[in-house]
């Protein structure tokens, strides 16, 4: 990293050798659109290139910061396009949430027992890190719905795990 802030060409091209494939199937993944998913996997590494100073090893390792760029990127782009929903199950969650939450299947599989209405703004939420008020923008519902909706799936969910 110190070679590619420091501007050496070689440092760069073996920087993107060794993470590209990782970083493509991480936007693909996200996005489902191959296309969609090199643009954002070139937007991942020029954004890297330009911060390369700013990574600080004592916060995480470089493929964790590399992929952070690329999931946000790759969300990002998401909410651009507006126009074809995605379903928040088929996307990963970022390692910053797995790790928090333990197992993400374990997650996904008490979402399941929740009606869609209850379970999206919640998997939103969790693992994609949105706000109750991104949540509503994107889903075009009123903030008040999308707040109730997280409460009332927690509460199922919690009443679902008393035995």
């Amino acid at each position: 990293m110190a070679a590619m802030a420091a501007g050496e060409a070689e440092a760069t091209v073996a920087f993107v050798r060794r993470f590209q494939a990782r970083v493509y199937g991480l936007a693909v993944s996200v996005v489902g659109d191959p296309g969609l998913a090199e643009e954002v996997a070139q937007d991942a590494f020029v954004r890297a290139w330009r911060h390369a100073a700013r990574y600080d090893p004592r916060r995480g390792r470089v493929a964790s910061w590399l992929l952070t760029i690329t999931r946000n990127l790759a969300v990002d782009a998401l909410r651009l396009r507006r126009d074809q929903p995605v379903d928040p199950a088929r996307l990963p969650c970022p390692p910053a949430a797995r790790e928090a939450l333990g197992e993400v299947e374990r997650v996904r599989d008490e979402l399941r027992v929740l009606p869609a209405e209850l379970s999206r703004p919640i998997l939103l939420s969790v693992c994609y890190g949105l706000t109750a008020a991104e949540i509503a923008a994107r889903d075009g519902l009123p903030l008040g719905t999308v707040k109730t909706r997280i409460r009332r799936g927690l509460a199922r969910l919690r009443q679902e795990a008393v035995p």
